[in-house]
């Protein structure tokens, strides 16, 4: 294809280190650091990671997660990941949040030299083993539990500050509109046009709302990929992982993100997980009235860039080119499906769900 993004989006990709050198890391290098910095040694293993490095390190009584952050990521932009989950561990500690591992001096992290030029954060989680969001079908009591999880999470966050949160993420679904060079990449019209519907959703129904938006951090990818439940806990969710998304946004855009991810699967109807994800998350965290009504295009939205990413990862990795053309089609059909449904029924059902769960909604200042 040999196509590249418009002038924009390519420094939206950059600020967002999704252009990062991807040089391998020397295996005895890490090991001295765990080992050094944090008493931790162990096996290894190599994760696959869309950005950074993620390694799996399983020590004779724990299991923990590595990260080395990207060569082009700042610091003060790990440090706020980090800091959000630091921050809800203190004031939100019955939330499951995946938890920071201190160095052996309390630091929540340290700097790691890998060679390449670049001061990179050398970052520790505690692994939580259990089965991803993604890996089961879950139900509609399911599914509320895990929306009710999200809106506990934006109601603690609420008060949170820190001086690289106003970063500029591409995945921000503030920047939808400066995707709109990626629908060339689509080979098959049909996707190219629905993709032109939601861009003209977005500038209709979204974009004149833009600057009136309820704001703060939100988490940014709450996707079942992120997510690792029990399915026979009361409460579903088990810990919520990977901050490297979050970013001062919209608060609407949070659930739409995860909707995004929700949407088209079911057989029956393909907003039907998504009624009951609002229900839930509506539980603990009733949505303006009038952002109630951007919920489903911003979510319409976030799918569309799901998909359209997938054509620019083929040009940077052809060799996964099957496997991520192969998602994009997944996608393209679940928007198709959605799509199908007019939106002010979809916006009547996420009101008649949330009154059947006792909710009143109230306007924000």
């Amino acid at each position: 294809m040999n196509k590249s993004p418009d002038a924009v989006l390519q420094r939206l990709l950059e600020e967002s280190s999704l252009l990062s050198s991807s040089q391998s890391i020397d295996p005895s290098l890490l090991k001295n650091m765990l080992e050094r910095q944090y008493g931790l040694s162990g096996h290894v293993e190599r994760m696959g990671s869309e950005k950074g490095h993620t390694f799996r390190l399983k020590t004779s009584a724990n299991e923990y997660l590595v990260k080395v952050s990207p060569s082009d990521e700042p610091e003060l932009v790990t440090a706020l990941q980090i800091a959000a989950m630091r921050y809800l561990d203190d004031v939100a500690h019955a939330l499951p949040i995946q938890r920071v591992k201190p160095t052996l001096d309390r630091r929540d992290s340290v700097p790691i030299d890998v060679g390449d030029g670049a001061c990179r954060t050398l970052s520790v989680f505690c692994f939580v083993e259990g089965l991803l969001w993604e890996q089961m079908d879950a139900n509609v009591e399911q599914l509320t539990k895990a929306g009710h999880m999200l809106g506990q999470v934006n109601i603690a966050l609420r008060s949170f500050g820190h001086p690289a949160a106003a970063r500029s993420l591409v995945y921000d679904i503030r920047h939808f509109l400066h995707w709109a060079g990626l629908v060339e990449y689509a080979q098959d019209p049909k996707h190219r046009l629905l993709a032109q519907r939601v861009f003209k959703l977005f500038e209709e129904v979204v974009l004149p709302r833009l600057s009136s938006l309820e704001m703060q951090l939100i988490h940014g990818d709450y996707a079942p990929n992120n997510v690792v439940v029990d399915p026979h806990s009361g409460v579903f969710v088990k810990a919520i992982l990977d901050f490297g998304d979050a970013v001062h946004s919209g608060v609407i855009f949070d659930p739409a993100n995860t909707v995004a991810h929700l949407i088209g699967r079911a057989q029956d109807h393909p907003w039907q997980d998504a009624f009951a994800f609002v229900a839930g998350y509506e539980q603990s965290r009733p949505i303006n009235e009038s952002e109630l009504t951007l919920l489903p295009v911003a979510a319409l939205a976030r799918l569309t860039m799901l998909a359209l990413i997938r054509y620019w990862k083929v040009e940077r990795t052809p060799d996964q080119s099957q496997e991520l053309l192969a998602s994009a089609e997944y996608y393209w059909a679940n928007l198709e499906r959605a799509l199908g449904v007019p939106l002010d029924d979809v916006i009547a059902r996420f009101r008649y769900r949330a009154g059947n769960h006792g909710l009143r909604r109230t306007n924000r200042p």
